[in-house]
């Protein structure tokens, strides 16, 4: 063989591969595969601890290569309180996220027909005992709450603490008073406002808290319970996971792979309490014993499935309530179809 053809051959080997992974390369933004980052959000509580499990084990990112998809980065931030949320999806600044189930509802409701704004819920996230809090020792029942007195909660009008609050009033002065303690509810981020009651400064007087939060007020011999969530609502899914529709309809294989790593999650917190409880604490930097956390995560109301339960629940409420103006008629008309076959309400 001659030099020239030497160098010739040499020389096409590299194009040759070059040409491949270029044609690889295209072929991967035209079948519909995921873009190089997925944004993915979280709160600060218990409740979002299938996605901590996520995000620390790179199930994600695990399941991914397992479908094909080699190269995703899964890019989290921390969000807490349905308005802020709801503004981060709108905006483009977020592809998946975790939420209340009235802050979801709101949305999808308020969006619903605008291609670019539609969202859809990908699972249910988790279950617990929400728990109203006071440090004032007059606040027995809802009934006792004054004009002046504050509520904290995540985020006022579309935060779960805040409908679930409506739902409680509902259920003790009559539907038409719903909103009677509206005007007394403010924003306040859980880990400030726990700080807030047991300091008994900062004009809080009673806090709407999920757990760990309600957990580590409760142990403080100052603070007492108005009211458990279950008394109100049962047993329902209080946190889904949902993301913007065009982005579940372009990355199915992604949307695959993330339902399956939320399943390994919630799979790993069952049988791995501990680990589970040491993992949260490292995450959330919660100043609790992990003993603490294990007993919260062993506490009955405490349950993580991609299963919605009483989801519909919420949206009667709301509905009737003119605080969404689409009513969905079923469950399914809310989740993408992977977990459509499950038995949800």
């Amino acid at each position: 063989m001659t030099a020239t053809r030497v160098r010739a051959s040499w020389l096409a080997a590299p194009v040759a591969a070059l040409l491949a992974a270029l044609l690889a390369t295209l072929a991967h933004f035209m079948d519909g595969s995921p873009p190089e980052t997925i944004r993915v959000s979280h709160g600060y509580g218990l409740l979002y601890l299938p996605l901590m499990v996520m995000q620390s084990q790179g199930l994600i990112e695990e399941q991914a290569r397992a479908r094909g998809i080699p190269d995703v980065r899964v890019q989290w931030t921390v969000l807490d309180g349905g308005n802020l949320i709801s503004d981060a999806m709108l905006a483009g600044n977020l592809d998946v996220a975790g939420i209340g189930v009235p802050g979801f509802l709101t949305l999808w409701s308020k969006a619903r027909g605008i291609p670019r704004s539609e969202v859809v819920g990908i699972s249910a996230l988790s279950s617990a005992a929400l728990s109203l809090d006071t440090n004032r020792s007059r606040i027995r029942s809802l009934a006792d709450f004054r004009p002046g007195d504050r509520i904290a909660i995540p985020g006022v009008g579309t935060s779960l603490e805040s409908v679930a609050l409506e739902m409680a009033a509902a259920k003790v002065f009559g539907l038409e008073h719903y909103d009677k303690l509206d005007s007394l509810t403010v924003t306040l981020a859980h880990p400030a406002a726990v700080r807030s009651l047991l300091a008994a400064r900062g004009g809080i007087d009673a806090h709407f808290a999920s757990p760990p939060f309600s957990f580590e007020e409760l142990q403080s011999p100052k603070v007492h319970r108005i009211l458990d969530s279950t008394d109100v609502l049962g047993h329902v899914t209080l946190d889904v996971v949902f993301a913007a529709k065009h982005f579940v309809q372009r990355n199915p294989r992604l949307i695959s792979a993330f339902l399956a790593a939320q399943r390994e999650a919630d799979a790993y917190i069952e049988h791995n309490p501990r680990a589970a409880a040491e993992l949260y604490l490292r995450v959330s930097h919660a100043k609790l014993s992990v003993g603490m956390v294990e007993r919260m995560l062993a506490d009955p109301s405490m349950t993580f499935s991609t299963t919605p339960v009483g989801v519909m629940d919420f949206a009667r409420f709301m509905s009737k309530v003119g605080e969404i103006q689409v009513k969905p008629t079923r469950w399914t008309d809310l989740f993408v179809p992977e977990i459509q076959g499950e038995h949800g309400s």
